[in-house]
């Protein structure tokens, strides 16, 4: 959690510009980060930044990043379970 939070912290743009973070506010929780803006922030940019961290770090396989909110992101694991059964189901019917 520290790593991803120093990655947007160097990371963010604000103005068109990084580093500029005289108007955002990065707070880490245990498993929560938390980013508040006094000024428009886009959230397309965070999603874009957390999906470029995750394959940096290699975890874009099994995590995704869902809005759970009009406000906020969510990552869940994706369910792989679910689509070995159907991949099961159709070699069944083709013997």
């Amino acid at each position: 959690m520290s790593g991803f939070e120093k990655y947007l912290h160097d990371r963010i743009k604000v103005d068109g510009k990084t580093g500029n973070l005289e108007n955002v506010s990065i707070n880490r929780d245990r498993t929560k980060i938390t980013i508040s803006a006094s000024i428009p922030l886009s959230k397309r940019q965070l999603k874009f930044l957390t999906k470029r961290y995750l394959k940096k770090q290699q975890l874009r396989d099994y995590l995704r990043v869902v809005a759970n909110s009009k406000n906020s992101y969510e990552l869940k694991y994706f369910s792989l379970d679910s689509g070995d059964a159907e991949d099961d189901e159709d070699e069944d019917m083709e013997e």
